[in-house]
């Protein structure tokens, strides 16, 4: 993939909050749910400093997107329901969860399953 590649052409949020489609550069698309955009933050609140202090976000089942905020030229910020807007995710983190959001939703509900957590 080249480094242009690697740009959304289009970022839409849905009437509802509940997706953001991504449109990509390569012809990718995306769209990636409000929960796991949550739930996964890049935030340090939710990612922590390091991996073993990631947080698992438990209840974000109905959480939606109020805003998606451009950061420059490399990122948006989004601001959900639930008051959170400190996570700055980068083309290359939004990619990600086009990518591997499958992969990403099942290991957070294995994650709630362990910790006795529900999606709420």
């Amino acid at each position: 993939m080249t480094e242009d590649a690697g740009w959304p052409v289009e970022i839409t949020l849905s009437k509802d909050g509940r997706r953001l489609a991504v449109g990509w550069a390569d012809g990718a698309r995306h769209e990636l749910s409000a929960e796991l955009l949550r739930v996964e933050s890049p935030s340090a609140e939710v990612q922590g400093h390091s991996p073993e202090q990631k947080t698992t976000v438990p209840g974000k089942r109905d959480v939606t997107i109020r805003d998606v905020q451009q950061v420059g030229s490399y990122a948006v910020r989004l601001v959900f329901s639930d008051g959170h807007d400190t996570g700055i995710y980068t083309w290359p983190a939004l990619r990600q969860f086009g990518d591997k959001g499958a992969e990403l939703f099942a290991a957070y509900e294995a994650a709630l399953a362990r910790q006795g957590l529900s999606r709420g």
